[in-house]
């Protein structure tokens, strides 16, 4: 996202791009990962970091802190004059981010019980309308400045289909991994499931069902007994170190995505 930031700024104001920025990787980061609502809730924050950062570059002004009010700005921007400002800022940019707030702050984890959970379906929508928002706010900034090629590589980087790392279907969990042991896919299940407990059938379980052999999931889950909590009726737990593997393996898989 270095790059990313590169050819944002100063075309727009750095504090603002760089909170951008850092939300929307934290935001991709939570997808990866199947964390559905910190994943959006995190867009919104991306969202009124880009709002500033337009804002700025367009000398409309807005409220600080908790004051701040995304509508508002959206609003101002549209009543821009034509023809002074470029369409992107003034309509294109503005209206996808009161999709992807409106969605962030009003549904979320929110939904009747009859209803097909939108967790996945919003968090899906997030991430691809905000990579759309950053690959406009580079064509604009960069537009005649470097080559049209490098800009367009990372536009297409940012706007290309995601998909998660771990995969939940009617309560199984999938990791999606181009490479994964049995002991990384256990690590990943706890690290997902986490604070919640599982089962130790249930993770041998779960293992088997990401390919590999009933005794190669046995051992796994005896392999990573320093790694985790046992209680009485023997549900796993990861400890902090178990954690901390997690991360950097869910890291490592996340990255390789993009090889």
């Amino acid at each position: 996202m270095l790059v990313a930031e590169t050819l944002l700024v100063p075309t727009f104001p750095t504090t603002h791009i760089s909170a951008a920025i850092g939300h929307f990787t934290r935001a991709v980061d939570d997808f990866g990962r199947g964390d559905w609502e910190d994943s959006v809730a995190k867009i919104g924050k991306f969202v009124e970091a880009m709002l500033k950062a337009v804002a700025t570059h367009c000398h409309v002004p807005f409220e600080a802190g908790r004051k701040f009010k995304a509508d508002a700005v959206i609003n101002a921007l549209g009543q821009l004059p034509y023809g002074v400002h470029d369409d992107a800022l003034r309509l294109l940019i503005p209206r996808a981010c009161r999709v992807a707030y409106d969605l962030a702050s009003n549904r979320g984890a929110r939904h009747d019980p009859g209803e097909i959970n939108p967790n996945a379906m919003d968090a899906n929508f997030a991430i691809h309308t905000s990579s759309w928002i950053l690959a406009e706010a580079i064509r604009y900034a960069q537009k005649g400045v470097v080559d049209p090629s490098q800009a367009k590589a990372l536009v297409e980087s940012l706007t290309e289909k995601r998909y998660p790392l771990v995969e939940e279907v009617d309560g199984r969990l999938y990791v999606h991994a181009k490479k994964k042991s049995a002991v990384e896919v256990a690590l990943v299940v706890l690290a997902q499931s986490h604070p919640k407990r599982v089962r130790k059938s249930v993770l041998i379980d779960t293992i088997k069902r990401n390919g590999f052999s009933v005794k190669n999931a046995k051992m796994a889950v005896n392999r990573i007994s320093n790694l985790v909590d046992y209680d009485d009726g023997e549900n796993l737990k990861l400890l902090a170190p178990g954690l901390q593997r997690a991360e950097e393996i869910i890291k490592r898989a996340l990255e390789s995505f993009g090889t």
